[in-house]
Formats: structure tokens, C-alpha cells, sequence
């Protein structure tokens, strides 16, 4: 009989969730309540600072790191 090798599925690597997570995560969270809130209140400039800040950086660091 020839050799029947199996495959093995790599696993996927887990994602941690650490106390670094969690803080910009929260950090994320508290610029887009603060962002919208000035947008609400007819900020032109800080609000979408604010909210550009929380989508591209805070947000996705939240996740990935």
C-alpha cells in the first residue's frame, strides 16, 4: 500500500485580547461619541478630526494590535 499522508489544517492563529486592546478600544468609542456629538452641534473641523481619528487609526489598532 503506498503511504497516505494526511493533511493537517494549520490552525488559525487566535486573536488576544489584551488590556491595550481594550484601552483603545474605549478610546476609539470615546472619539466617536464626542466626534458625533460636536458634528450635532455643527462642528466643522473638530468633529470630523475626531471621527477620521477613530475610524482610521484607534479602531482598526483596537483590532489588529
Amino acid at each position: 500500500m503506498a503511504n497516505k499522508r494526511r493533511r493537517v489544517a494549520a490552525q488559525p492563529a487566535a486573536l488576544k485580547f489584551t488590556k491595550v486592546n481594550a484601552m483603545l478600544g474605549g478610546a476609539g468609542i470615546a472619539c466617536l461619541s464626542l466626534g458625533y456629538a460636536l458634528l450635532a452641534q455643527g462642528s466643522i473641523t473638530a468633529a470630523p478630526l475626531l471621527l477620521v481619528l477613530a475610524y482610521v487609526v484607534l479602531l482598526p489598532m483596537a483590532i489588529i494590535k
